[in-house]
């Protein structure tokens, strides 16, 4: 490259950053985050931590209880097409307004100049405890996926293998947080570099399993088996084949979670404008590709749900985790083959745990700069790497406290996370149904826009987050029992609840939506 093509790319670098801080100022904010990141980091962030080893592999249980092969397969489709619309409204959204709030800024800017503030703060709350839930999920899943690989790896339940205690699967998963808020702590060309991996790992175990799966198993189901067997033997007491389709959704839908990352990455990424939302739209356009080959392949090695799901396995009821360690068993005559694939999901779960950190302290500091969390002064700190680290370990501590509560009883657990997928879908659709509704004519939208077609894309997203919320506030199990009670729509409502109680009794005195930290010209 000569000298004269150099200083063109220095030139078209230094435009960009301009221009990137001049709208960041226009937004009312000063640039206080490192802007490293490129379209590519930016969507890393979003895929790592939507991540379908992750969701599929955690959830495969609850899809296949309620309804099996059919209502995962063709169930995706319909949740996949769904959660389109709900990322391609975010995705306009986030083009016109590129901050690391990314949603509650959104809904001030939205809902109108009366109703901001408090748009701002239920929409603020329900973002940020859906995000502590996922990394609680998250990490907990792993922590659960760490202790059935040791058992199967000395001898499984029928062969005396080790089964960790409730506090040793604790104590496993307080290390997993400590790691991610370590490497959380370093500079964002590091996280930069765990994200890119978190692709990369994702894409190739995804690949790698799928010509692993059919090519090592001896017994294989059919193709009318994989798309319209439909499993009504729950042992739930439900037998209304709607009924079951529905609850077994919640598989698909927790998979496709935390694409908000990139909204809340955008003051660190480099033309933020058009970055942000590509890489929130190809992460949640990839991962439904790439979730559904993953989803049918693991399917294909079904062939007995009951004993899949049955306690009496050697992975002590874990579905997937059984199904790949017979696979190898049968073939080979020992299922270390299926210990591999296991812990190949097992990182990719570890970098979804890193990237929910990252998201986590971004919408941390950015919920703190506006003075909506408690302490806020102590959390709206960055480092000398210009990292917001007393957040990262605020957002570990939290996660940490939310899983306590499976000392007590995992249906308290449950009740915990149970917020990560409707509290996280609550937050996106506020943002957009105040697009839709008072912003309809006032919006001005950024570089990236829907056009005509987007109040029609906007409507039908608000529409689906108020059917899955209805969804999965219903029983899963009859009769209703305190030991398999669905807490969701206590939790959720208690999230709403404790907010709203919040702002009439203290924050509507002084809280006004999001505030400006650098002098804007009107």
């Amino acid at each position: 490259m000569d000298v004269a093509s150099r200083s063109v790319t220095v030139a078209v670098a230094g435009d960009t950053a301009d221009a990137d801080q001049a709208r960041l100022h226009q937004l009312g904010y000063r640039q206080e985050l490192k802007r490293g990141l490129s379209v590519v980091s930016n969507f890393a962030f979003s895929f790592s931590i939507i991540s379908v080893l992750t969701g599929v592999t955690s959830t495969y249980n609850t899809g296949l209880r309620y309804g099996g092969p059919a209502s995962m397969t063709l169930g995706w489709l319909v949740v996949a097409s769904f959660n389109g619309c709900v990322a391609l409204s975010m995705a306009e959204i986030c083009s016109a307004y590129p901050t690391s709030g990314g949603l509650y800024y959104w809904s001030a800017k939205l809902a109108g100049k009366k109703w901001a503030p408090l748009a701002s703060w239920v929409t603020g709350w329900f973002n940020i405890v859906g995000q502590w839930a996922t990394t609680t999920s998250v990490d907990f899943a792993l922590a659960q996926l760490i202790q059935v690989i040791i058992l199967l790896a000395t001898g499984g339940a029928n062969g005396g293998g080790y089964l960790a205690s409730k506090y040793v699967v604790l104590a496993i998963y307080g290390f997993i947080l400590l790691l991610h808020g370590l490497i959380n702590s370093l500079p964002i060309h590091w996280l930069s570099w765990f994200g890119q991996l978190g692709v990369f790992w994702n894409v190739a175990g995804v690949f790698v399993l799928v010509i692993l799966i059919p090519s090592v198993a001896k017994e294989r189901a059919s193709a009318k088996f994989i798309f319209t067997h439909f499993n009504t033997d729950n042992g739930m007491g439900i037998h209304s084949k709607p009924y079951i389709l529905a609850v077994g959704l919640l598989m698909s839908q927790y998979s496709m979670i935390g694409y908000d990352t990139s909204a809340h990455m955008t003051e660190e990424t480099k033309n933020a404008a058009k970055s942000g939302p590509i890489g929130l739209i190809t992460a949640v356009a990839l991962s439904s590709v790439f979730g559904w080959i993953y989803l049918v392949a693991l399917t294909s090695i079904v062939t007995d749900i009951p004993y899949l799901l049955s306690t009496d396995n050697d992975a002590g009821g874990y579905a997937i985790a059984q199904a790949l360690y017979s696979m190898f068993h049968s073939r080979y005559g020992s299922g270390t083959g299926g210990l591999v694939c296991l812990g190949v999901v097992a990182v990719a779960i570890f970098l979804c745990g890193v990237a929910c950190i990252t998201s986590n302290s971004r919408m941390g500091y950015a919920f703190s700069r506006d003075g909506a969390m408690p302490c806020s002064r102590l959390w709206y700190r960055v480092s000398k790497h210009e990292v917001p680290l007393n957040v990262v370990w605020l957002s570990v501590l939290v996660a940490f406290a939310m899983a306590l509560t499976s000392l007590g009883s995992q249906v308290a657990f449950q009740a915990m996370v149970s917020i990560a997928t409707l509290g996280l879908y609550i937050s996106y659709a506020l943002p957009i149904l105040f697009r839709v509704t008072t912003a309809r004519k006032a919006f001005v939208p950024g570089p990236f826009h829907l056009g005509r077609y987007g109040v029609v894309i906007g409507w039908a997203a608000v529409l689906w987050v108020a059917f899955v919320t209805v969804l999965f506030s219903l029983p899963v199990a009859y009769p209703i029992e305190k030991d398999d009670f669905n807490y969701t729509p206590v939790a959720v409502g208690g999230v709403l609840f404790l907010s709203i109680v919040a702002w009439v009794f203290h924050a509507r005195f002084w809280f006004k939506g999001p505030v400006m930290n650098i002098n804007v010209d009107p």
